[in-house]
C-alpha cells in the first residue's frame, strides 16, 4: 500500500520498514515484513515419516504464520547485504541471498522495478540456508535454498508459501 493512500499515521509503520530496508536490514528471525508496516511472524517446521526419520530427503518443510501484527517492535535488526539472485517481471524484482549474520538465514524480497525498489515484501527465514536462486512470473516468486528446498511464494499472499523438495539437489 502506498503511505499515500494508508490510513492517517501509518507513514510511523511504514517509514521505519522502507529505511531499514534501504539500508539492507531485516527484523532478526522468521518474519514477513509488508510495505504496510505490518509483520507476519513465521515458524519453520519440519515433518518426517516414521520410518524415515533420519532421512532428509524424506522431510516434509512448512513455514506457517503463528501471528500477524500491525504494530511491532523488533528485538533486534540483521544484515541482509549478501544478495545471489534477482529477477524481474511486469515491474517488479524478486530478490533472494543471506545474511552476513550467520550462514543459515536465507531472505527472499519483492520489490517494484523502479529507482529506490520499492518494498513489497520481505521474508527473512533463520534456518533455510541462503537462497541461491529467484524466479518471478504473475503470482508467486519461486526461491531454491542451499538447503534442497524450493520455496513458492504467492506474489500477495507470501505467508502461504509452499517448500517443495529441489529435485536437482545432490542428496
Amino acid at each position: 500500500m502506498d503511505s499515500f493512500n494508508a490510513p492517517l499515521g501509518a507513514d510511523l509503520v511504514t517509514d521505519p520498514v522502507h529505511d531499514r530496508w534501504r539500508a539492507r536490514e531485516a527484523p532478526d528471525g522468521d518474519f514477513i515484513v509488508f510495505s504496510d508496516g505490518s509483520l507476519s511472524v513465521m515458524e519453520l517446521v519440519r515433518t518426517s515419516p516414521h520410518d524415515r526419520l533420519n532421512d532428509r530427503r524424506a522431510e516434509e518443510w512448512y513455514w506457517q504464520e503463528i501471528l500477524r501484527s500491525t504494530a511491532w517492535t523488533p528485538t533486534g535488526w540483521l544484515d541482509i547485504d549478501g544478495m545471489f539472485a534477482s529477477c524481474t517481471h511486469a515491474g517488479s524484482r524478486a530478490m533472494a541471498g543471506e545474511s552476513s549474520a550467520h550462514g543459515s538465514i536465507g531472505w527472499v524480497a519483492l520489490a517494484r522495478d523502479d529507482d529506490e525498489r520499492t518494498l513489497e515484501w520481505l521474508a527473512v527465514s533463520c534456518y533455510s540456508n541462503p537462497f541461491s536462486e529467484v524466479t518471478l512470473d504473475a503470482t508467486a516468486v519461486t526461491a531454491t535454498s542451499t538447503a534442497g528446498r524450493i520455496w513458492t511464494f504467492p506474489r500477495h499472499a507470501p505467508q502461504q508459501v509452499k517448500i517443495t523438495a529441489d529435485p536437482a539437489y545432490p542428496w
